[in-house]
């Protein structure tokens, strides 16, 4: 008997039992389908948060106070970013394209009837720049005359813009911030951000209003830099730090500020996904374990069936090998059956999932073949013992079985 023999009289020997073969390949339906999913959610999770970082900026650096070293908690008054810092750095530092200084909070926003809480941030017009909000909707952003004269004009980011106008014009339009009214000059394009700093979910307002007549602060929240060279972002963050460290460092020595790279956050978001999508991977390995080790019991107690069939074969001429090519072929055909159910239940669970979570579904192709491939190893692994073993039995204590 040849490997295609033994191969048909394998699927008739599956065929024919085939509630028992489905439950047998069940783990490994599960775990194949749990590794694809696992990994194609995690993927898709990652590239939404690579987007969501992108939207907000690109070659961007961000300085922060660092209040912790300021000695005196979450207050504004902590002398860590001033006013001057911004054309300082402008001045020391040639690789900076555009800088802003930016302040923000949460306000409460009313049109007419409806109230919405949502941010404010205040930043100079070269803000649209920094903050990849160029694309507009309607209308257009405040001017560098409206932040010199500290006008109560703004600009709107989508979600807001929805919240408040709906699908009217919000163009030349009053809105009350903080029970102050600003006049509406333009609304950002949708940009797909999410989370706790949202593009889409702010009111921009020129920083002068922002500081002194809304929000009433003396120094700065951050301070918003553009470099001209992505490539040359860590050498930009350098120059920022070593012109801000002559002069904002508390009595000890160390930095009133720190600076976040854009390219960090992006190393450690894609650092963590890919962490977490290993950790759920492994987990959802074991089930393709725990498949294996089913079919290894259910192999061994057909061989237990069979071993008057397995005396009959022999005594006729049948060879060990194609005994152990029999039952071998068995296990294989189960897992790899089991293993393309598990890759369709797979990628219709990134589907649904990413649908419900509402990222983008990334189907890894590498994570397939791999998941299946192990599939098809489980049934050569856990099958092998099976084989041998029904392979090893001698004909006449076969025969003699009850």
């Amino acid at each position: 008997m040849n490997i295609g023999d033994s191969l048909r009289t394998a699927l008739r020997a599956v065929a024919a039992n085939k509630l028992r073969s489905f439950l047998t390949m069940l783990g490994v339906v599960i775990g194949v389908g749990s590794v694809i999913a696992m990994i194609g959610i995690g993927e898709g999770t990652k590239k939404k948060s690579l987007e969501q970082i992108q939207v907000m900026g690109t070659n961007m650096l961000t300085v922060f106070p660092n209040w912790r070293r300021g000695g005196v908690g979450m207050s504004n008054d902590v002398p860590t970013l001033k006013d001057e810092d911004v054309p300082a750095l402008k001045k020391a530092v040639p690789l900076i394209e555009y800088i802003t200084g930016s302040v923000g909070s949460r306000v409460m926003a009313k049109y007419k009837a409806t109230n919405y809480m949502t941010q404010v941030s205040g930043g100079e017009p070269q803000m649209a720049i920094i903050r990849n909000a160029t694309k507009m909707h309607a209308g257009h952003w405040y001017t560098m005359d409206d932040e010199a004269s500290a006008r109560r004009v703004c600009v709107l980011g989508w979600v807001t813009y929805q919240e408040l106008f709906g699908e009217d014009n919000a163009v030349g339009a009053t809105v009350r911030i903080k029970n102050q009214n600003f006049e509406v000059l333009g609304v950002v394009s949708y940009k797909g951000g999410a989370g706790n700093w949202n593009p889409d979910d702010q009111i921009y307002i020129p920083l002068s209003t922002a500081k002194h007549r809304l929000l009433g602060r003396t120094n700065l929240d951050n301070i918003l830099i553009q470099g001209k060279d992505a490539d040359l972002l860590p050498i930009t963050q350098t120059m920022v730090e070593d012109t801000l460290g002559q002069k904002r460092r508390n009595t000890t020595g160390d930095p009133l500020f720190r600076v976040m790279n854009q390219g960090e956050w992006i190393e450690t978001m894609q650092k963590q996904t890919q962490l977490l999508s290993i950790l759920l991977a492994g987990i959802a390995s074991i089930s393709l374990l725990v498949g294996g080790i089913g079919i290894m019991n259910i192999m061994l107690v057909s061989v237990t069936e069979r071993t008057r069939e397995i005396g009959l074969r022999k005594a006729i001429g049948a060879k060990r090998e194609s005994i152990l090519w029999q039952f071998l072929l068995e296990s294989v055909v189960m897992c790899t059956v089991g293993g393309l159910i598990g890759v369709l239940l797979g990628t219709a669970t990134v589907f649904l999932i990413s649908g419900l979570l509402k990222v983008p579904p990334v189907l890894n192709s590498q994570a397939i073949l791999m998941a299946f491939g192990f599939s098809a190893g489980v049934g050569l692994f856990f099958g092998l013992y099976p084989a041998m073993r029904a392979s090893r039995l001698q004909p006449i204590e076969a025969l003699r079985y009850e």
